[in-house]
């Protein structure tokens, strides 16, 4: 049976076994304790919880942990089974407190989670860490449900590993368009004017309704079911780390929080068990040497929702002025 030929605007990442070839060899499997150095800017092919023993000790400076939510869930070579929220609390414990010795004192950690596993979350983030915010961010997908409201949100809990930590919220600033220009004394009242319309720079809150989910027609779109977008690891990099620090993900999966430390020049360190994952991040890495944008964040702001293609095309049509 011959392949299906991808529709002309689908961008999604593909790979073929030459690459793969290429890639896998990139790879590395902990067998030993090993140095900062030898870790550092690798995806480690393993299971997070066989890589954890051999890992050094305080070298991370941020950690973003993106598990298998508490759902029947299958991820390439994984399957998660759910539980009560109890039994998934454990499991997560297990793995927070042995991670927790390869924190920096001044380590900041955000976990992702659903409504289902966002207690779970909580209540072990609680044991071991200052928990200080649970961000939501509305998701824009989901199927409907006529016995149920749609779920269309999922969180991100906050926490850091001491009082002493470091946040950058002009780094995260949202881009918005006003609706209501109010001026004072006959000048705009914190906003801007422009030819391309009023835009107001915001601090940015626990409520993240500016994030576009990867999708076909988008560069940065893997074939992995939980993708996380770019704009989206890119906000928990630049509030809680500077350039140069060390970013710790677990469950690298296609490989986003790896390859949008490198777009930021932050180093990296990635755990991921399915090899055409870890391959995926791989060449991820290899094409984010060439292209270092980020899909909704440019000029070092972070745009509402497709106000910065808006403007885009108002460039284009006024010959690229700003």
């Amino acid at each position: 049976m011959s392949k299906a030929v991808p529709a002309p605007r689908n961008r999604t990442l593909q790979i073929n076994d030459e690459e793969i070839d290429f890639y896998s060899k990139k790879l590395i499997v902990l067998e030993k304790k090993v140095s900062t150095r030898s870790v550092v800017n690798k995806t480690i092919n393993q299971d997070i919880f066989s890589a954890i023993e051999f890992l050094p000790d305080k070298f991370i400076d941020l950690l973003i942990i993106d598990p298998p939510y508490n759902m029947n869930k299958t991820f390439g070579a994984a399957k998660f089974k759910e539980s009560s929220i109890e039994k998934y609390a454990e499991w997560l414990e297990n793995l927070i407190s042995k991670l927790n010795r390869t924190l920096k004192e001044t380590a900041s950690i955000y976990v992702c989670g659903d409504w289902k596993s966002s207690t779970s979350i909580h209540q072990v983030m609680n044991k071991y860490f200052y928990v200080h915010n649970r961000i939501t961010w509305e998701r824009e997908k989901g199927r409907g449900s006529k016995s149920n409201w749609k779920m269309n949100s999922e969180d991100i809990w906050f926490g850091t590993k001491s009082k002493d930590y470091f946040y950058n919220a002009d780094a995260v600033k949202l881009k918005r368009k006003v609706v209501a220009p109010y001026r004072k004394n006959g000048e705009p009242k914190d906003w801007k004017d422009s030819e391309n319309g009023q835009f107001r720079l915001t601090y940015p809150s626990n409520l993240w309704n500016d994030i576009s989910i990867p999708f076909w027609s988008m560069a940065e779109n893997t074939e992995h079911p939980t993708q996380k977008p770019e704009k989206l690891i890119a906000k928990m990099i630049l509030a809680s780390s500077k350039e140069g620090d060390t970013v710790f993900d677990p469950f690298l999966g296609s490989g986003t929080t790896s390859v949008v430390a490198k777009k930021l020049n932050r180093n990296f360190v990635g755990v991921e068990l399915d090899k055409n994952y870890a391959v995926i991040a791989e060449k991820r890495l290899s094409l984010a040497e060439e292209n270092k944008s980020i899909q909704g964040y440019s000029n070092n702001v972070f745009w509402e929702r497709n106000s910065l293609s808006i403007q885009k095309i108002k460039n284009q049509n006024n010959g690229g002025k700003n």
